[in-house]
């Protein structure tokens, strides 16, 4: 019996839909990493994309558990003196709800060339329109 392995130019890419409203911020991330990475298929082969697209709407309503809507900051470094920046759940929704999404699932992809052809693949978007209609996207349950 030969192992079987995915070739690029045979994987098919769907489309899926993830509504972020009232949902978990680690629930949708584990669900749109494991789409975009094609975990979910028969053929999965770990150094191919076999991953789909994902869509996520909704992301400035994702709930995040306890008190970390004040308690969790997000903090970044420019490299320069005086070039530490923080700021909380909160202000970084109200700032760009998007991000929360992003860095959420980028940090649950690989971290190489693959990592981020993958990651390319997610269109996250504050409201609940998105101009990926003509893709015919499938709603994803959580």
């Amino acid at each position: 019996m030969k192992t079987f392995s995915a070739k690029a130019e045979d994987v098919k890419r769907d489309w899926w839909v993830i509504d972020a409203k009232d949902q978990l911020l680690g629930h949708v991330a584990v669900k749109a990493a494991t789409l975009l990475r094609g975990k979910h298929k028969a053929i999965f082969t770990n150094h191919v994309d076999t991953g789909d697209f994902v869509v996520v709407i909704n992301a400035d309503q994702v709930r995040i558990g306890g008190k970390k809507e004040v308690q969790k900051t997000y903090m970044s470094f420019s490299g320069f003196v005086g070039g530490h920046k923080s700021e909380t759940f909160r202000a970084r929704r109200e700032r760009r709800p998007e991000l929360l999404i992003e860095r959420a699932v980028k940090g649950m992809i690989m971290h190489n060339a693959l990592g981020s052809t993958t990651y390319r693949k997610l269109k996250v978007y504050s409201g609940s329109e998105h101009p990926h209609e003509a893709q015919n996207p499938k709603a994803v349950a959580l």
